[in-house]
């Protein structure tokens, strides 16, 4: 069956055409927002709060693409947070609608009044705006918060710059949580997301060795391009069903299940297509063209070439049991 896409909460406009502005304007939120991570957590609730003292709706303005495959092809950072995703996420924080700017060329070229113009003024009719202290905007990044602040003054609009979060003696950041993922650190980047890191994906056919040899019938997605997924290994973590509609056996859409999941290729075996592979615990389902998802909660270990099958099995064994221990008594909750 086709995977449904999972609707979400909010509004997402993706075009100026699509945008619809109630009669007390618009509080905006404007950033790139990978991740919607606690430090953009923080500058989203004061968004909202503007919001609610000047009886504007809430939106969040980010980018697609990315303004950095823009400017500089081939540069794509992996992404933390799909726009589907990241509007579901604002609409937990309070956010009425997420605006998916349509960067191009065009729009890397605006100069900064420009920017604020056609996408505050004429677009949204922003009548507050909130920003990170390291925002840049409008041709070559020209536009600084000091920039936004006084275009802003001008139009009447309320400008508000956020100061960088720090946790642990570092900034809250995407590319931390990039490089926590890329260190196996996944509880690491939970505590800087706020939350366990997602990906997301339709379940494919795989090599099927899991389900037809081992003993351990494992769920491959098949992930969008420039997701950005953890490090080789394997880990502990849930595993949802996204989309509706009955599944053929076990497991329920909407419901977290406690899994392994591995992720790389299968050396043992000499595979070469990297992967990602959540084995349910307890369940079986039929999951093939479903769309689905795991958060991963903890590293389990590191991916390793087992001398025989038999080794591997053991070390299977094994993972199933850290993974049990790891999600402990919340695997037995909705």
């Amino acid at each position: 069956m086709n995977a449904a896409r999972k609707v979400v909460a909010v509004q997402l406009w993706r075009t100026f055409d699509e945008i619809v502005i109630p009669d007390g304007g618009t509080s905006v939120a404007l950033g790139v927002f990978d991740g919607l991570h606690r430090g953009h957590r923080s500058l989203v609730d004061r968004a909202v709060g503007h919001g609610r003292d000047l009886g504007a709706s809430p939106v969040l303005v980010t980018f697609d693409p990315h303004p950095v495959e823009v400017v500089r092809p081939g540069t794509h950072p992996s992404v933390l947070t799909p726009l589907e995703r990241r509007a579901e996420l604002a609409g937990g924080f309070g956010i009425d609608a997420v605006f998916a700017l349509p960067f191009d060329r065009e729009m890397a070229s605006w100069e900064p009044d420009e920017f604020v113009d056609r996408v505050l003024v004429r677009g949204l009719r922003t009548r507050a705006v909130t920003v990170g202290r390291n925002f840049t905007f409008g041709r070559r990044a020209a536009g600084t918060t000091e920039t936004l602040r006084d275009l802003c003054a001008e139009r009447g609009i309320v400008c508000e710059i956020v100061d960088l979060l720090e946790a642990g003696g570092e900034t809250v950041s995407s590319s931390r949580i990039r490089r926590l993922l890329s260190e196996a650190d996944v509880a690491g980047a939970a505590e800087v997301l706020g939350r366990p890191h997602r990906v997301s994906g339709v379940v494919i056919h795989g090599a099927g060795r899991g389900g037809r040899d081992l003993g351990y019938p494992t769920a491959n997605l098949d992930l969008p391009e420039y997701t950005a997924v953890p490090v080789d290994g394997v880990y502990a973590g849930w595993f949802t069903v996204l989309d509706d509609g009955p599944v053929d056996g076990t497991i329920l859409p909407g419901r977290r299940y406690p899994s392994a999941i591995s992720v790389g290729t299968n050396p043992t075996f000499g595979d070469s297509a990297r992967s990602v592979e959540a084995f349910v615990l307890d369940e079986s389902a039929d999951l093939y063209g479903r769309l689905a998802a795991v958060d991963f909660v903890d590293h389990v270990r590191d991916m390793v070439k087992f001398a025989s099958v038999d080794e591997l099995l053991v070390a299977m064994d094994r993972d199933v049991t850290t993974t049990r221990t790891v999600l402990g008594a919340d695997a037995d909750r909705p």
